[in-house]
Order: C-alpha cells, then structure tokens, then sequence
C-alpha cells in the first residue's frame, strides 16, 4: 500500500525503514511523449511521482527543441551547445581556449528570470518530496574547457584547475542561497559526472584534491540550512563513495548497473546511504521483453529494497530506444506497490 504523504515516505526510506519501494522516473523528450500519451500529462501527476524535481531556468533548457532554438543554444555560461529532438545535445568547443580566467565573467546567479516559477512549483508539490537541482561543478568545467583539454590542465595547469572550480562552486553557493531564503523544499540534487563505464574519469586521489574540496563546500551548505543532498554521477564511482559519505551525501544517483555491481553497493554502503537507480538501461530496457522488465523491478525491490534505503529507477534517464512495452511495463510494476 502507498503511503498517504509522499514527503514522509522518502524520508523514512532515507532513514532505513522498511517501506514500500518507492520510484521515480526522467524522460528524455521522446520518451517523456510517449509516457504521456499513454499514462496522461503533466506525467509526474498522472504517475503519482513521491519525487518531485525542479531546476532555475537557465536560457538553454536542458533539452533545447531545435524547432524553437536552431541548431545551437548558448547557456549561462556561454558554451555553445548542438540541439536535436532527442537529447541535450553537446557543448560544441571549450569556452575557455586557454587555461585562464581573464578576461571570463561567471554568469550572475541571482538574475530574476532563474527563479520566476520555483515558489508556486513549491507550493504545489508541498505533499510530495520536493528536489531542486543546484547546478554541476566538475561537468561544469568539461563543458567550458572541454574533457581533454581539462585533463591536461590537471597536470599542467593546476592553479588553474581550481580557479575555475572555485568560480562555478560560487555560482552554486549563490543559487542556493537564494533558493534558501526563498523557498520551502527538501533536499538539492548536484549533478557531476565523475565515472566512466569501466573507471573514474580522474584518478580518486585527483578527486579528493581537486573536486573534493568544493563539494564539501556544497554539501556543507545545504546540511547547514536542514537540506538532504542527492548526487548524480554516472560511472564506475565506487573508489570516492567512502568521501562522499563523510561528507554528508544522503541520496546517490543513479548507480548504474553495467557500471558498478550495485548488490556490492547495498552490501557495503547500504547502512549509510540512501540509493537511488539501478534499473539496467542498455540491454534491458531496450532489449528485453516487458516480462523481463517486470521481474527484474520485482527483484531490484526485493534486494535493494530491503531495509529501505532505496529508490528505483533507470540508471539513467529514459532514452528515445526504450520501447513503448518496456517503458510501460516498467512503470506499471513499479506502481504496483
């Protein structure tokens, strides 16, 4: 049976109790069609999300419909972006051609359009748990100066490195700070990338100089103001969860399993952190059948779920590949609580 108050719910499965699997989903935009013309739009409502997410504007949407856009978008940050109908795209050059910040302003965080819808959303989803994204830190950086050229900066350009890191992790302080004052909601959500499928993207003592340092920063903040931390990272992450939970991280994202053995996870993370994902995206999900979906959300509830601390969800947002029967089929099992 579900739980008559949705904020309560995610609560006690971040606390360990023994709950009702609870679930959230993201679409990508073809998905996001597909799921509405079936279930009913807006699809969180008609899907009765317990997880509700919202983000500040920003002049390019995350998927920025090339219909409305052309072929490019600029962001905050000026990085020029590619469009389609499918995805978000990707950065087209570094921003920054250099290792240096002269002459570089770091966008204003507390420009009035970024925060026009956040009050009323957070009135109408007070009955449900209500996540508002932050921004992206180390991602933030790849994006501006591009994943190669950032990598040699590691090494060569180090001051660098952490100036850059610094600036992004101001604009955050300042989105939340506005956020804070302004708004009643749960927890911030961090999104940065720091795996690949096989490994970490820098190796985990680069993290813990580098990145590290600053996530506290962000991490320290929300604890201080009663906020919960979800953190999204795709990849093999496994070598810095031991950091991110001395750091204060309640709520990991997406832990995917062709990247990490995510029954390890519960195993030997399960008692401090709260795991959301899970759910295979690369051969079940577009390959399986409907069946196959079914009993893999009936085990993932099973195992994962056990002793709470666990959220389901692909462990990546629903791509344009995932048949309409697998999606529905996931769905439907998930909702059957």
């Amino acid at each position: 049976m579900r739980p008559k108050n949705d904020r309560k719910w995610i609560e006690a499965i971040i606390n360990h109790r023994e709950m009702p699997v609870p679930y959230n989903f993201m679409f990508s935009p073809v998905s996001l069609k597909i799921a509405e013309q079936h279930y009913g739009s807006p699809i969180a409502d008609a899907i009765n999300l317990p997880i509700r997410m919202i983000s500040p504007k920003s002049i390019k949407p995350l998927y920025a419909d090339p219909a409305k856009f052309g072929d490019t978008a600029v962001d905050e940050y000026g990085v020029i972006w590619s469009t389609n109908a499918i995805d978000r795209g990707a950065p087209i050059g570094p921003v920054l051609k250099k290792p240096a910040l002269s002459g570089y302003r770091f966008p204003d965080p507390g420009l009035p359009y970024r925060f026009e819808d956040i009050e009323n959303w957070c009135e109408k989803q007070k009955d449900h748990y209500r996540i508002i994204w932050v921004g992206d830190l180390w991602e933030r950086a790849t994006f501006m100066r591009g994943m190669e050229n950032l990598l040699i900066d590691i090494v060569l350009h180090p001051d660098f490195v952490v100036e850059l890191l610094d600036g992004i992790t101001d604009y955050i302080l300042g989105t939340m700070e506005i956020l804070f004052e302004r708004f009643e909601f749960e927890a911030i959500a961090l999104s940065d990338d720091y795996g690949t499928q096989k490994g970490m993207l820098i190796s985990p003592q680069a993290w813990r100089n580098f990145i590290k340092p600053f996530v506290s920063k962000i991490y320290s903040y929300a604890s201080s103001k009663g906020k919960k931390i979800f953190q999204h990272s795709c990849g093999n992450i496994i070598p810095i969860i031991p950091d991110l939970i001395e750091l204060g991280l309640d709520i990991l994202h997406p832990i995917q399993p062709e990247a990490m053995d995510i029954y390890y996870l519960k195993k030997e993370f399960g008692a401090d952190l709260c795991f959301c994902g899970g759910i295979r995206t690369q051969d079940l999900l577009v390959k399986g059948t409907p069946e196959q979906v079914r009993d893999e959300i009936k085990r993932l509830k099973e195992t994962m779920g056990k002793g709470g601390g666990y959220i389901l969800e692909p462990g990546i947002t629903i791509q344009a590949d995932v048949p309409a029967c697998n999606l529905f089929a996931m769905i439907d099992e998930a909702m059957n609580l």
